[in-house]
């Protein structure tokens, strides 16, 4: 552009770069769409997710004044009287305004079994006069329950009153901070045994679809035309179908009273159901079967680029049928093989409604468990931390993977 522009007139080198200016606009038009449905789709949600994974202000805005108040408190022993009477006449304010809910379901997670406490104190103290509690708020609260006598409540309600913290990833971990602000183990161990068995079924629904979809592949890639466009359409057919029918058919076929059981019995295989559902097992088949197709499309992709003189040449020079699918056909077909195998993966361990309709208590993955926090527990700030957890896990293994085989290397066609 320089060189042109120096041999034209000064008039018609601006002419020739408003032009060049009014074409990159017009292209950048036609891409605005697109970077608006990433920012709302993409972009606005994980950011979010992050953000909430850390913030959670509701303690914070429903008993401030308390919260000021604990500030002097040394962490032992039950806090001043002052603290005492702020807070009853917090809870009573709450009470008034239906809150009080919400702040027990806050101190409940930093300390189960608080709710009911909270609650019920909360609507104790909302018959009580305001004088009454102005003078008389300490021991009133100490009488609704024990444990508001317990330092550790005030320690959780301080907890749960920081507006930003990383508690909550410390509890996807299974972590938690002791009363010296040391990190340490949780009592129960949940999150880490979930993530995984979520990266082993992820994994061995992988294998399972390269184990069946590697030879389906490559029996298309070298039957004729005519085969391999009927096979292709029993490929793509599962795609015709609504995922929910594809995994309710699968809640028929493995009941105790479904097919394969009636079967099995009728054949005098077995004397009793087995217990094909509701558990693992039953996650990673039905699984297997929906995300085969995301497999077998980049492999047939890939192998029907790959010349089959290859393989006649070196087995024409001594090598076996094994040795030359070893050595020539299998490196060839690596990029499709690749690919198929990142995308599995990537999608099985994020998914959610299979393992929920067939996999029961047993076959659940963490998604269920996001989803769990998220739509029962009203629990978004751990939701949140599980799911951005589970985002890194695969930004990992995705740079693992970009380390190790290459994403250059990818063919999805």
């Amino acid at each position: 552009m320089t060189n042109i522009s120096q041999t034209l007139a000064p008039e018609d080198a601006r002419n020739a770069a408003r032009e060049v200016r009014r074409q990159r606009l017009k292209a950048f038009l036609f891409v605005v769409p697109l970077l608006v449905f990433l920012i709302f789709a993409f972009v606005a949600p994980i950011t979010t997710m992050l953000y909430r994974s850390i913030y959670n202000p509701t303690v914070a805005n429903l008993v401030p004044e308390t919260l000021t108040a604990l500030e002097d408190w040394s962490g032992e022993g039950v806090p001043d009287d002052a603290v005492l009477i702020q807070f009853a006449t917090d809870m009573k304010r709450m009470a008034n305004d239906r809150t009080s809910g919400q702040l027990a379901d806050e101190i409940n997670r930093a300390l189960p079994g608080m709710s009911s406490v909270t609650k019920s104190t909360a609507r104790d103290l909302r018959r009580v006069e305001d004088t009454d509690i102005a003078t008389n708020g300490a021991a009133l609260l100490l009488e609704a329950d024990d444990r508001w006598g317990e330092a550790a409540t005030w320690r959780a309600i301080r907890d749960a009153g920081a507006i930003y913290s990383a508690s909550y990833y410390l509890t996807s971990v299974d972590l938690e901070r002791d009363r010296d602000g040391n990190i340490v183990q949780r009592d129960t161990q949940i999150y880490v045994q979930l993530y995984t068995k979520t990266l082993k079924m992820a994994l061995i629904i992988t294998g399972l679809t390269i184990i069946l979809g590697y030879p389906l592949a490559f029996f298309m890639a070298h039957a004729s035309s005519g085969l391999a466009n009927f096979l292709m359409v029993f490929v793509l057919l599962p795609f015709w179908t609504s995922l929910l029918v594809r995994t309710t058919a699968w809640i028929a076929l493995l009941q105790t009273g479904g097919v394969v059981n009636s079967t099995l019995q009728w054949l005098g295989i077995i004397d009793e159901p087995l217990e094909l559902l509701y558990n693992e097992f039953s996650t990673i088949l039905a699984m297997t079967h929906i995300l085969l197709p995301f497999m077998v499309l980049p492999l047939y992709a890939v192998m029907r680029g790959i010349d089959s003189s290859f393989m006649r040449a070196a087995i024409s020079m001594g090598s076996s049928p094994l040795g030359a699918w070893s050595k020539i056909y299998l490196p060839m077909s690596l990029p499709g093989l690749s690919a198929g195998a990142l995308l599995v993966f990537i999608i099985s361990i994020g998914y959610y409604i299979t393992p929920a309709l067939v996999g029961g208590t047993d076959g659940q993955m963490i998604s269920n468990i996001i989803a769990f926090h998220m739509q029962v527990s009203n629990n978004w700030e751990l939701a949140a931390a599980l799911g951005s957890l589970l985002l890194l896990l695969i930004l990992v293994l995705y740079w693992l993977f970009d380390r190790f085989v290459g994403t250059d290397n990818l063919k999805l066609g």
